[in-house]
């Protein structure tokens, strides 16, 4: 659909015109329908548990009972799917696709697995991740912040420069 035609049945969707959507997952972004009480996930099993929960917040913007159901035709529940059933909330959602996937790269095509970041467990050093972020908001207040953090950035541009052109 092209972008006019999408803005049109999203609005006659949120305003009860369009009592039913199907769609892919472009529904995830920018919908706040508040009578969105069901939503039918198919191939659950295909998504990261990222997608799955932002999906499920597409119901249950409104005070009425809401349901998501994530259907899957491999009959096998996976560690995935059983995680997104037992929780809610996205800081621990996203804590557990991390430990499943693992981080992932920073630069790179590479969506999971061991990543840069060697020398932190970032589950089991959770301690050290918290402290770590009060720690950056004080340094923030430094008056050398913002000059230290412009010459890191010349530096990681550089950086992505080489990787980009060699």
């Amino acid at each position: 659909m092209k972008t006019q035609e999408k803005e049109r049945v999203l609005n006659d969707f949120r305003v009860g015109k369009i009592k039913v959507l199907v769609s892919t997952t472009v529904i995830e972004v920018g919908v706040d329908v508040k009578n969105a009480t069901i939503m039918v996930i198919e191939n659950s099993d295909r998504f990261g548990l990222a997608a799955l929960h932002q999906l499920r917040g597409r119901v249950g913007r409104g005070d009425k009972q809401s349901y998501c159901f994530a259907v899957l035709y491999n009959e096998t529940e996976n560690e995935r799917l059983i995680t997104f059933k037992q929780n809610t909330d996205g800081y621990k959602i996203a804590m557990m696709d991390m430990a499943q996937r693992g981080i992932g790269e920073l630069v790179g095509t590479v969506q999971h697995g061991q990543g840069i970041v060697k020398f932190i467990d970032l589950m089991n050093d959770k301690d050290i991740v918290e402290k770590a972020g009060k720690d950056l908001k004080n340094i923030k207040k430094e008056p050398l912040y913002n000059e230290i953090k412009a010459q890191t950035l010349r530096i990681y541009d550089n950086l992505l420069e080489d990787i980009i052109l060699n």
